[in-house]
């Protein structure tokens, strides 16, 4: 149960420290994960968690903010009784994961970004926000699926492709554009939670869109590019991704050792 009492589901696989815990993204579940759990658990616990209000995880929340959000990973990782974790968070999930580390001081070695920010410094303006958010409240089903299918590069499998968009289209409406709100609302306040963290935060990125390098090192972070992939590049690139997202984490794994 997260702390206003929605039941989370999620799913443990393996064994090692430190814990690697996977988030994924808006209106996403922890099955986007389902490339990453197996491989991973040969090494390490891993463990997949479905937010409030998706995948198998309960309703019931007034609010669908990332603070709930990262109450929900708090509980999972209390629950289990992880006392050394890579919180991990895909597009949305990686703003939940900063409100997670929040909760969980002195037990997060690091926290991995996959495509979550491009750039940092340049939150939106209340009119920019609604310009993206219109779309979605006149038609919900349809502005979702043309989204969604912005993310992919072109020549991306197109079976992939229809799937994550019919899926995230699903989503119930009342969940996701509240999650999407705070989601995209989050860059005003994700460079104080940086800065008061202090942990060390790697940043994968695919490179269907340019990323500010300098901004993002601006507030350290570092980034790891990777070519030929889109937004759901663990998807897109399953092994390529893997490897990357085991060099990223080595570092920490060996001084955590």
């Amino acid at each position: 149960m997260s702390l206003d009492g929605v039941f989370i589901a999620y799913e443990v696989r393996g064994a090692g420290l430190p814990a690697l815990v996977f988030i994924h993204g808006w209106s996403c579940d922890r099955s986007y994960w389902r490339g990453q759990l197996e491989p991973f658990a040969r090494k390490f616990q891993v463990v997949a968690v479905d937010l409030a209000g998706h995948g198998e995880s309960g309703f019931g929340r007034e609010a669908w903010t990332i603070a709930a959000f990262g109450e929900d990973v708090a509980a999972v990782v209390n629950t289990l009784s992880l006392e050394r974790i890579i919180l991990i968070g895909h597009s949305m999930g990686g703003d939940v994961i900063m409100e997670a580390a929040r909760r969980l001081p002195g037990r997060v070695e690091a926290l991995v970004w996959i495509d979550t920010y491009r750039e940092l410094g340049t939150p939106r303006t209340p009119e920019e926000v609604q310009a993206l958010m219109a779309p979605f409240q006149a038609d919900y089903l349809e502005a979702t699926r043309a989204f969604v299918r912005s993310m992919f590069r072109a020549g991306s499998d197109e079976e992939l492709v229809e799937q994550v968009a019919a899926d995230m289209s699903a989503a119930p409406p009342s969940v996701a554009l509240g999650a999407m709100e705070a989601a995209i609302t989050y860059d005003r306040e994700v460079t104080s939670t940086l800065r008061e963290l202090n942990l060390p935060l790697v940043a994968i990125n695919p490179d269907n869109q340019p990323t500010h390098l300098d901004s993002m090192a601006r507030y350290g972070v570092e980034t790891v590019l990777i070519p030929e992939t889109g937004h759901f590049l663990m998807l897109e690139d399953p092994e390529g991704f893997n490897r990357r997202l085991l060099e990223t984490i080595d570092p920490f794994v060996q001084q955590a050792g």
